[in-house]
């Protein structure tokens, strides 16, 4: 069964007061400027007889992965760990409220609408997509900006499989990404504090390679609630603000695309969110990270270990930058 760990203390200095964070956002509502996502606060997974209730709930398909690692040798983070850790601001800025909050949300009906400068736009069904393309094991590690990380097994297939699908034209230059707007679904996208819905956004050569994943799938079960079903995007040599959740929309353009963090605080985060450990962050040094389940810190990799595969893409370009 899945590997079981200590939940880690979280440093006071990771933690914003919640005396400062609720004034910081009466202050910005009143304002009416949308800068308060920067707040994001780094906390750690329950433990326990709560964690234990959890395990109980996870999927028979969980067994078949035991033993399992990374292909550095890293365990994977337990179903438990993956479900109930998630920033999904959609449903809360808590990262624990996001798992009982997401427990009803309805995945179907869902269509994925694939539009912009294509040859073939096209929405689809969300079962028709899944049907119509083989569904992969992807273990990944997620590097999130707050100096966090696990290791996910997913199941998806790649962005460039869609993209193919629909034939950009010669004009494309990038892939917009837009999540469901729905309040009765996404009950925080109500909250006008943030520009609503999620956007994100890849350069076309980004997209198409290979390490990109439309998921649709966790432990070999389909993709949960609070993990974004039913589908969203892993780019995992970025960091995790990147994999928009609840996908509605891909469009096809020739500039550079809006995304959330970017709009909310352009200082702390960038188009390209690549993980690098030679930028520090604002707030959180990024040269190392707690993989949640882990008493220690470990170094963060360039790339978040995926360089051979996606450093190619950035040739040129001033790393520091690519953030």
């Amino acid at each position: 069964m899945e590997n079981e760990y200590k939940s880690v203390p979280v440093l006071p200095s990771e933690i914003t007061p919640r005396a400062l964070y609720e004034n910081r956002r009466d202050f910005l509502k009143a304002a009416g400027i949308v800068t308060a996502g920067a707040l994001l606060a780094a906390c750690t997974p329950t433990s326990g007889a709560d964690s234990q209730q959890a395990d109980q709930q996870a999927p028979a398909s969980v067994a078949k992965y035991a033993g399992k690692t990374d292909e550095l040798g890293a365990p994977l983070n337990s179903y438990q760990d993956i479900t109930n850790y998630n920033n999904y601001y959609e449903f809360s800025e808590n990262k624990e409220a996001v798992n009982p909050l997401s427990a009803n949300f309805k995945s179907r009906p869902w269509t994925v609408e694939v539009s912009g400068l294509v040859n073939k736009p096209r929405t689809f069904d969300i079962d028709e997509l899944i049907k119509m393309f083989p569904q992969e094991d992807r273990i990944y590690r997620l590097r999130c900006v707050e100096a966090w990380s696990m290791v996910i097994p997913w199941q998806g297939f790649p962005l460039a499989s869609l993209l193919k699908l629909v034939e950009p034209t010669s004009a494309a230059k990038y892939v917009h990404f837009v999540t469901l707007d729905d309040h009765t679904r996404l009950p925080h996208e109500a909250d006008n504090l943030y520009p609503w819905p999620y956007e994100e956004g890849l350069r076309l050569d980004e997209a198409m390679n290979d390490l990109a994943i439309l998921a649709t799938g966790l432990y070999g079960a389909p993709l949960p609630p609070p993990d974004g079903a039913p589908i969203r995007l892993v780019t995992p040599w970025k960091y995790g603000f990147k994999g928009i959740k609840a996908i509605a929309k891909i469009e096809l353009v020739d500039e550079q695309p809006n995304t959330f963090w970017h709009t909310v605080a352009p200082n702390e985060y960038g188009f390209y969110a690549n993980v690098n450990p030679n930028v520090p962050h604002p707030r959180w040094l990024q040269s190392s990270e707690r993989r949640i389940g882990e008493l220690s810190m470990r170094p963060t990799l360039m790339f978040n270990g995926y360089g051979d595969k996606v450093a190619y893409l950035y040739q040129g370009m001033d790393l520091k930058l690519s953030y």
